[in-house]
């Protein structure tokens, strides 16, 4: 690898620790989108790259990719 010895590399959050030290991940792939955008009222649907999301800035644990 090249860089600078002693450099740290970023690093990307997979999941979420809360509290209670239980880990949360931060989006559920599901087979069906329609359950998932009934879940909560600022639920929306977005179509980004082909693949079909669900997205929520209200509550973002609500967050969906259909596959």
């Amino acid at each position: 690898m090249g860089g600078r010895p002693g450099r740290k590399l970023p690093t990307f959050p997979l999941t979420e620790a809360r509290a209670n030290g239980v880990f949360v991940n931060f989006m559920k792939v599901v087979s069906s989108i329609k359950s998932a955008k009934k879940r909560h009222p600022a639920c929306q649907v977005v179509r980004r790259k082909g693949r079909i999301y669900v997205i929520n800035k209200v509550e973002p644990r609500y967050k969906a990719r259909q596959g």
